[in-house]
C-alpha cells in the first residue's frame, strides 16, 4: 500500500499525486500546487532551503489527511511536501483531495494548506539577494526553526 503522506527531496509529480487521490467515488479532485515564487514583500528571492523532520513531518501530514477525512467524509487526501534547495518556480508542496463533491475538494484543499503551515514541522529558509532568513513559526515548533540549527 502506497504512502498517502510522504516527505521528499526529489521534484515532486503532480499526476502521480493527482491518481493517487482519483477514485470512482469522487466527482472532483482538487490539487493544491505551491511553487517557489521571486518576490515576496518586494524582496527578489534567488531560492529556498526546506528542511524538515521527516517521521514526525509525515506523521503529521496523516494527522491532516484524517482530519481531512473526519470533516468531508467520503475524502482522499494525498500530500506531498518537498524539501532541499528549490529553485524559482519549482514545485514544495502538492496536495491533492478526491470528493464526492467540488465544494468539499476546494474547502479541504485549503484546510489542508492552511494546517500543514500550523503544526507539521517543515521549515523555510528564504535566500534573497541581501541575505537569508529562516521563514514560519509552527505553532507546535520551537520558534520555527529546527533544532539542529539551535544547536549547531
Amino acid at each position: 500500500m502506497k504512502k498517502r503522506c510522504w516527505i521528499t527531496e526529489h521534484p515532486l509529480d503532480v499526476n502521480s499525486v493527482v491518481n493517487q487521490a482519483s477514485r470512482r467515488e469522487a466527482g472532483a479532485i482538487n490539487t493544491f500546487i505551491g511553487t517557489v515564487r521571486e518576490f515576496t514583500k518586494g524582496k527578489r528571492t534567488l531560492f529556498l532551503q526546506y528542511e524538515a523532520y521527516p517521521a514526525m513531518a509525515e506523521k503529521k501530514l496523516e494527522q491532516i489527511a484524517e482530519e481531512i477525512n473526519q470533516k468531508w467524509p467520503g475524502s482522499e487526501t494525498v500530500i506531498v511536501h518537498r524539501t532541499g534547495r528549490l529553485e524559482i518556480t519549482d514545485i514544495a508542496v502538492i496536495i491533492a483531495v478526491s470528493t464526492p463533491h467540488r465544494a468539499d475538494a476546494f474547502e479541504a484543499s485549503r484546510y489542508a494548506i492552511e494546517r500543514i503551515k500550523e503544526i507539521v514541522p517543515i521549515w523555510k529558509k528564504e535566500h534573497w539577494e541581501d541575505g537569508e532568513e529562516w521563514i514560519g513559526n509552527q505553532k507546535e515548533t520551537k520558534s520555527g526553526i529546527p533544532v539542529k540549527e539551535e544547536n549547531s
